[in-house]
C-alpha cells in the first residue's frame, strides 16, 4: 500500500502566459499544462471543471511567493499532523511582480513540516540541462545576489528552492521526461509470517527453526480493465428538456451524475431442463444447487456439510525438505513469480542463524527444496530456496516448483543430427547446419550483442537495455491514452511515448554494422525469398501429356470454339473445364449456375429418389469447386435458392427428402471455417440447414416408408 500524498499546484495564470515563445505553437499556458494534466489525479467531474476555471488573466500582477504561503496553510489545515507526503508544486514564468522578503521563514516553515517546494520554470535556464533562452526579459534574468531582496524573479526563486532543498528546473526538461512513465511504488505486504524449519522441531531438539518473513520480489502488473457504463435512462428524457447551459456556454448535464452514466451489474441465472416449464428449462435458486464433481459419464454430489472431505488440512509452516546442486536444476521448473524471505527484522538470533544458512547454501553451490503452506487450511506449494548475497543485506529468492503432474513431457527430434528409420545416425543432412553456417550465425550474434551496445554517464561501453528502462507498452499506452481523453475529449489520441516503443526494434547502427554479417549469413543458410500465396480465382489443373509428345488437338483440326454452358451429358468434367477457362468471377457464377440448372432438373425429373444421387454428387463438385476458387459465395447463393424451390415445391412437386440428402452428406453452407472469404457464421450455417418442423415429420415419415418397403421386399 502506498504511502498518503497531498500535493498542491500552483499555475500562473498572468497576462504574460498567453504568448508563444521559443518557437511553440502553443501559449505558454497550454504548453505548461500539459504537465500538469499529467501529474495531478483527480475525479473526471473535478478535472472538467477545473479545465473551465484554468483562463488567461489580465494582468500579471500575481505573487507567486504570495501562492506558496497560501499552499503552506492549505496543506497545513488538511494534513494537520497526519503522516503524508507533502508537497507544492509551483509553475511560473516568473514575468510576475514577486515579494521575496520573507523567505526565510517561508524556508523555515517548508522545513519543519517536511513538505518538498518543487518549481518549474518556461523557458528557466538550466546548464545541467543544457537550456537557456536567448534575450532573456530583464525581469527574469538569472542573478545572484547577496541578499534575496536584490535578486531577480528566476534567482530568488532558485535561492528559495535551494534553501529548502527542494527541485528547481526548466519545463522544457519537465515536458521531455513526461514520456518515461511513473513507477508506482508498494508498500510490501508479507505473504507469509512464520517459521523457516529443518527437522521437526517438537520431537527433536537439534532440529533448525528461524523466524522468518516472506514478501513478493517480482509481480506481474496487469493493464487497467475497462468498465462497462450505459447511459441513464432516467436522465435521457429530462436532458433533452431541460439542458442547462453554464456561465461560459459549456453544456452542463443534468441529474446528480454529470456525465449521465450508471454502471452496468451482472446478474447470473441458473436453469435446468423441465418439459412442463416454458421453453423447456426453469429457473432455480443458488442455494438449490449442490457442487459435485465428474466422474466418468456421470456427476457425484458433495453436500455442504461434506464439502471439507475434499480439502486437505494443512497448517502454515516453512519447512525444509532436502537440497540440490545447482548444476542438476533445470530453469524450466519456475512455475511462479519470484519471492524473497528474510529472518524476522528484530530477531538477532534469527538473523544470525537465518546467515549462516545462506551463506552454507552459498558455499555449497545448492539450492534448498521446501514445502510452503502461506496460511492454515491453504494448499501446500513445493518451492525452490536460492542464496542471495548482497553488500547490505542477505536473503533467499524461492520460486515455485511443479508436481508430477504439472509436468508436460514431449518428444522432439534432435537438432543435431538425422536418425533414420533403421536408426542410423546422421551428423551431415541438408537440415543440419554444418560449419560455415553455424561460424555465420556466431559472428552475426556477436555483432548484434546489446550487453556492450550502450554508454553510460563516462561513455564507455554498458549494456544498452537495462531492466529499469525497459517499460510495459500495453500498459502505459493505456495509462496514457486514458489521461489524454479524460483532458482533450474531442482530440485525437497522440502516438505513444517514444520511450515505449525504443526496443521494440533493434538499434538501427547496430543493424547496419552487422549488415555485412547479415548477408554471409543467409548466403551460407542459402535463404530464398519465399513467393507470396496466390490468390488467383483461376485454378490450374494439370493435363496428362502423352507419352509420345504428339499434338493431338493439332492432328484432329482446329480448335472449335470452347462451350460458355455445361454438358448436360458430361455435366462434371465440362464444368470443370469450364472453371479451368474462367477469366473473371462473373465467368465462374455463370458456370456455377449452368450446373445448378442440371442439379434442378435431376431433382425435379427424379422418380423414387432415382436420380438424387447423380445431384448431390454434382452439388459436392461444385462446392469443392467453389472453395479452391474462392468463390464460397456463389455456392452459398445457389443453395439458398434450392432449398427455397425445394420449400415451395417448384421442382417437380414435394422434394423436400433431397434436402435431407444434403445435410446427410453435409452440403451445407460454406461457413468461415470452410473458407475464409466466406461471410456465413457456424451459427448461421447451422441454422439454415434446419427445415420446418412439419417438413421434418415429412421427413421421417418418408424413410420410415422406405425402411418398410424394404422390408416386406425381403
Amino acid at each position: 500500500m502506498a504511502d498518503k500524498e497531498a500535493t498542491i499546484y500552483i499555475v500562473d495564470v498572468g497576462s504574460s502566459m498567453g504568448k508563444k515563445c521559443n518557437g511553440r505553437h502553443e501559449s505558454n499556458l497550454d504548453w505548461a499544462m500539459n504537465y500538469v494534466w499529467e501529474k495531478i489525479t483527480i475525479l473526471l467531474p473535478d478535472l472538467k471543471a477545473l479545465r473551465r476555471k484554468i483562463k488567461l488573466s489580465s494582468t500579471d500582477e500575481g505573487d507567486a511567493i504570495s501562492a506558496i504561503v497560501i499552499a503552506i496553510s492549505m496543506i497545513t489545515k488538511y494534513c494537520k499532523k497526519l503522516k503524508y507526503k507533502r508537497k507544492i508544486v509551483l509553475v511560473t514564468d516568473a514575468l510576475g511582480s514577486m515579494d521575496a522578503d520573507d523567505s526565510s521563514e517561508i524556508t523555515k516553515k517548508i522545513i519543519s513540516d517536511n513538505m518538498e517546494l518543487v518549481v518549474i520554470g518556461i523557458d528557466f535556464d538550466d546548464a545541467e540541462y543544457g537550456f537557456k533562452e536567448e534575450d532573456k526579459n530583464p525581469v527574469k534574468v538569472l542573478a545572484f545576489y547577496a541578499e534575496p531582496s536584490e535578486a531577480h524573479n528566476e534567482a530568488a526563486l532558485r535561492n528559495l528552492v535551494n534553501d529548502c532543498d527542494g527541485v528547481y528546473g526548466t519545463m522544457q526538461q519537465a515536458i521531455d521526461e513526461m514520456g518515461v512513465p511513473r513507477l508506482k511504488s508498494t508498500r510490501p505486504v508479507a505473504s507469509y509470517k512464520g517459521q523457516l524449519t529443518l527437522g521437526n522441531p517438537v520431537e527433536y531438539d537439534s532440529a533448525m527453526c528461524i523466524d522468518v518473513e516472506r514478501y513478493p520480489r517480482t509481480m506481474i502488473r496487469a493493464p487497467p480493465s475497462a468498465s462497462q457504463y450505459i447511459q441513464r435512462s432516467d436522465l435521457i428524457s429530462t436532458q433533452l428538456s431541460a439542458t442547462m447551459l453554464s456561465g461560459d456556454g459549456d453544456t452542463a448535464m443534468t441529474g446528480s451524475d454529470p456525465n449521465g452514466l450508471t454502471s452496468v451489474r451482472n446478474a447470473r441465472s441458473y436453469q435446468v431442463k423441465d418439459d412442463e416449464a416454458p421453453g423447456g428449462k426453469r429457473d432455480v435458486d443458488r442455494e438449490e444447487l449442490a457442487k459435485g464433481y465428474a466422474y466418468g459419464s456421470t456427476a457425484v454430489p458433495i453436500a455442504e456439510s461434506e464439502w471439507n472431505v475434499t480439502k486437505l488440512e494443512t497448517q502454515a509452516g516453512l519447512e525444509i525438505i532436502g537440497f540440490i546442486p545447482w548444476s542438476r536444476y533445470e530453469r524450466y521448473m519456475h512455475m511462479s513469480v519470484s519471492c524473497v524471505t528474510i529472518p524476522q527484522k528484530t530477531n538477532n538470533k534469527a538473523i544470525m542463524g537465518f546467515s549462516s544458512l545462506v551463506h552454507a547454501l552459498f558455499e555449497l553451490e545448492s539450492y534448498a527444496v521446501a514445502r510452503l503452506v502461506a496460511k492454515a487450511e491453504r494448499d501446500p506449494l513445493l518451492i525452490l530456496l536460492a542464496p542471495s548475497i548482497e553488500s547490505d543485506y542477505e536473503c533467499l529468492i524461492d520460486v515455485q516448483l511443479p508436481f508430477a503432474e504439472d509436468l508436460r513431457s514431449y518428444r522432439f527430434p534432435p537438432l543435431d543430427r538425422v536418425v533414420t528409420v533403421s536408426g542410423k545416425v546422421i551428423t551431415q543432412h541438408r537440415n543440419i547446419p554444418n560449419e560455415a553456417l553455424n561460424s555465420a550465425m556466431s559472428d552475426y550474434v556477436d555483432r548484434m550483442d546489446l550487453s556492450t551496445f550502450g554508454k553510460d554517464d563516462e561513455g564507455n561501453p554498458a549494456e544498452y537495455m537495462e531492466i529499469q528502462d525497459t517499460y510495459s507498452a500495453v500498459l502505459h499506452r493505456i495509462d496514457q491514452a486514458v489521461r489524454w481523453r479524460a483532458v482533450h475529449p474531442n482530440e485525437p489520441i497522440p502516438p505513444p511515448f517514444d520511450i515505449l516503443v525504443k526496443y521494440s526494434n533493434p538499434p538501427e547502427e547496430l543493424v547496419k554494422k552487422a549488415k555485412r554479417r547479415l548477408e554471409k549469413l543467409v548466403a551460407a543458410a542459402d535463404v530464398k525469398k519465399v513467393p507470396p500465396k496466390a490468390h488467383s480465382r483461376k485454378r490450374a489443373r494439370a493435363e496428362a501429356a502423352p507419352i509420345s509428345g504428339i499434338d493431338i488437338d493439332a492432328l484432329l483440326g482446329p480448335a472449335r470454339k470452347a462451350p460458355k454452358t455445361v454438358d448436360p451429358e458430361n455435366p462434371i468434367p465440362s464444368f470443370q473445364k469450364l472453371l479451368d477457362g474462367a477469366e473473371s468471377p462473373a465467368s465462374i457464377r455463370e458456370s456455377a449456375e449452368s450446373l445448378a440448372k442440371i442439379v434442378e432438373k435431376h431433382v425435379s425429373d427424379s422418380f423414387g429418389g432415382n436420380l438424387y444421387g447423380r445431384a448431390i454428387e454434382e452439388l459436392s463438385v461444385m462446392r469443392q469447386e467453389m472453395i479452391e476458387v474462392e468463390e464460397p459465395g456463389v455456392y452459398n447463393a445457389i443453395l439458398r435458392k434450392l432449398k427455397e424451390m425445394l420449400l415451395k415445391g417448384e421442382l417437380g412437386g414435394e422434394r423436400k427428402d433431397f434436402w435431407y440428402e444434403i445435410r446427410k452428406n453435409r452440403l451445407g453452407l460454406v461457413d468461415k471455417k470452410g473458407s475464409e472469404r466466406s461471410d456465413v457464421g457456424e451459427d448461421e450455417a447451422r441454422e439454415s440447414s434446419i427445415l420446418s418442423g412439419d417438413t421434418q415429420i415429412f421427413i421421417c415419415g418418408y424413410y420410415f416408408l422406405l425402411v418398410w418397403e424394404n422390408f416386406l421386399r425381403q
